[in-house]
């Protein structure tokens, strides 16, 4: 598991910055539902390893993305949480790619 999260992670950051141009309604859905998950698993993963900062910035960046019930943040502040969180997840791969070098 440990290989694989950071590449969805990059795969995830990928698809934030995607959001930055028009697609169809049915792309951010997914995208929010994929993050959702995947942040859930991170905040798990960063729980088990001691890092109470990391498992709490996860936790909510789960329950920011989640689809049910949405927070209206506008259309201008859900492409800069993007963009920062993309800046976050590759940051996070790189840095990952670098401990196994």
């Amino acid at each position: 598991m440990n290989d694989i999260l950071p590449k969805i992670q990059l795969a995830l950051s990928v698809a934030l910055l995607l959001c930055l141009f028009p697609m169809l309604y049915g792309y951010y859905t997914l995208v929010r539902f994929a993050a959702m998950i995947i942040f859930a698993v991170m905040a798990y993963k960063f729980y088990k390893q001691n890092k109470e900062a990391m498992a709490v910035l996860f936790a909510a960046l789960a329950i920011l993305f989640q689809p049910f019930f949405k927070i209206a943040l506008g259309r201008l502040m859900w492409n800069v949480v993007d963009v920062v969180v993309a800046i976050l997840l590759f940051s996070l791969w790189y840095d990952s790619k670098r401990k196994f070098k």
